[in-house]
């Protein structure tokens, strides 16, 4: 029965994504709005159809743009922050590279980053900053990988790089633009909570290979996921990347281990 229900949900979801991938390459080419609105709505279906749902705390993003800094856990961390608002990713650059997933990625129009040449890092800046300037929300994976759903793992700074260009004229061209941190906990699973054993098995982290994660994530049933959002902060009000690192992390930090408290 298991391998059923993945097999129903894989087709489903072919059925779903490929029908829709011309559409939002069309939209992406003449209206830049409902380019942006369309990966938003497209997740939601996707979340019910993979058993996600999602329990959002904290301020909802409204119109003005902001630089989402999360930590990782899962593949599924890309649809589950995709319900939240209307958001692209900073991803590193080999996901740029995977077969079908590198299409979905550019459909959202993913910004990515060489994680390995600081120098690479630095000169994404002003994509970043020109795509939060022209509106759109962006998300930062600040762990620079996914852990094991158990901790956080700490920030690179580096990365903040690709985000908070330095200087004076750097912080003018930030003005209007928002950070707000995210916390994200897999919590339970058919209902019943996953604990320190279980959350591995949703994680994607590691060499685990993709494909055969996916599977047996598919066969495991519907899960339950806690996202909790911290206040909106003023980019311009960081003076440089590790200021903005330093508060990214301990925000982080500290929701995440409310978020696995027990109670949940």
């Amino acid at each position: 029965m298991q391998s059923l229900r993945a097999g129903i949900i894989l087709i489903l979801f072919f059925g779903m994504t490929l029908p829709l991938m011309p559409l939002q390459l069309v939209l992406r080419a003449v209206d830049r709005n409902r380019a942006r609105q369309f990966p938003h709505w497209y997740h939601r279906q996707l979340c019910r159809l993979l058993g996600v749902r999602i329990h959002i705390e904290g301020p909802i993003p409204g119109g003005d743009p902001a630089l989402f800094v999360s930590n990782h856990v899962s593949w599924l961390d890309i649809p589950v922050l995709s319900t939240v608002a209307p958001v692209s990713f900073v991803a590193k650059r080999e996901v740029g590279g995977w077969p079908f997933i590198s299409w979905l990625a550019r459909l959202q129009r993913t910004v990515f980053v060489d994680r390995a040449k600081r120098g690479a890092v630095t000169g994404t800046a002003d994509e970043i900053i020109d795509r939060l300037q022209d509106g759109d929300s962006m998300v930062l994976f600040a762990e620079g990988t996914s852990s094991d759903g158990n901790a956080v793992l700490p920030f690179r700074t580096s990365l903040f790089a690709a985000a908070k260009p330095s200087g004076a004229a750097a912080r003018t061209l930030e003005a209007g633009i928002f950070v707000q941190t995210i916390a994200i906990a897999y919590a339970r699973l058919h209902g019943l909570p996953l604990g320190r054993r279980g959350r591995p098995y949703i994680a994607w982290y590691g060499d685990m290979a993709l494909a055969s994660h996916v599977w047996q994530l598919l066969k495991r049933g519907p899960l339950d996921v806690h996202v909790r959002l911290g206040e909106p902060v003023a980019l311009r009000d960081f003076s440089d990347r590790k200021e903005l690192a330093r508060f990214a992390e301990d925000r982080v930090r500290a929701d995440m281990a409310e978020l696995l408290n027990p109670r949940f």
